[in-house]
């Protein structure tokens, strides 16, 4: 038995890939190194991310996979469910290992498990894309926290970057502990203080929102009650369509703002 550490980043990932190819030792567990017990029976190797091994898996990847494989693979990283990063082994090594072309190949496991990560992963991006709401804060920063199933930030940087080129904004995910931050030239990824209380990283005091963001909201509130035709209503296809655990991003959503 054998388990392999790393960093928890994909390069980190993608290198644990090329040290069990050149030690011959499959993995029977990847986990983080935070969080990871030594095993009890077998061996543990700790991998130290080395990006241009990393670079190496990857090129070999992208010969033989299309764009598309390869963005499932990086979405399934990206999902962070139990055990994803054997299924992103397994799978590399069907890919390596096979002559022809895995892809569409839902007899193997590993290949049926990405595609599924992947689709669950998209989803939740355009829906966080669709449901982050902004506040303004005192220093005219545009700030949104969320805290979505799967680690979809970096998949969606590049469409608040495109929508709010012209402004200053602050993207981040208090479960995660980090951000990304646009400054009007670039957009970085950033952690806060640690040492703060968890349940309050991440969130904005009263204090820091501008009185003019209460008004938006509360204007937003009055235009949603007017267009909310009563006999039309139908709560299974609105949750459907906007599932409860989105109404903390929804300005309609949050109590009523008294004027």
């Amino acid at each position: 038995m054998h388990l392999y550490t790393y960093d928890g980043s994909f390069e980190g990932l993608l290198t644990v890939v090329f040290e069990a190819y050149e030690r011959k030792a499959w993995p029977t567990a990847i986990e983080q190194e935070q969080v990871a017990q030594p095993a009890i029976f077998g061996e543990t190797i700790t991998v130290v991310t080395d990006d241009e091994k990393a670079q190496r898996v990857w090129k070999g990847l992208q010969k033989r996979l299309s764009v598309t494989a390869q963005k499932e693979l990086y979405h399934t990283y990206l999902w962070e469910q139990p055990n994803f990063e054997l299924v992103i082994f397994n799978y590399i090594k069907l890919t390596f290992d096979t002559a022809e072309s895995i892809e569409g190949n839902y007899t193997a496991p590993c290949v049926l498990q990405v595609q599924q990560a992947a689709k669950q992963v998209h989803r939740e991006k355009h829906r966080m894309e669709a449901f982050v709401r902004f506040q303004k804060t005192n220093d005219d920063l545009y700030y949104a926290h969320i805290e979505p199933d799967f680690n979809v930030l970096p998949l969606i940087v590049t469409h608040f970057t495109k929508r709010y080129a012209d402004q200053r904004w602050a993207i981040y995910d208090t479960r995660r502990r980090y951000g990304a931050y646009y400054d009007l030239q670039t957009t970085a990824f950033i952690t806060l203080d640690t040492a703060a209380p968890r349940k309050r990283m991440g969130v904005l005091p009263e204090s820091a929102i501008t009185s003019e963001e209460h008004s938006y909201q509360q204007l937003w509130q009055v235009y949603f009650d007017h267009v909310n035709i009563p006999e039309r209503k139908n709560p299974k296809l609105h949750l459907r369509h906007i599932p409860k655990r989105y109404w903390k991003y929804l300005s309609e959503k949050q109590p009523r703002l008294q004027a």
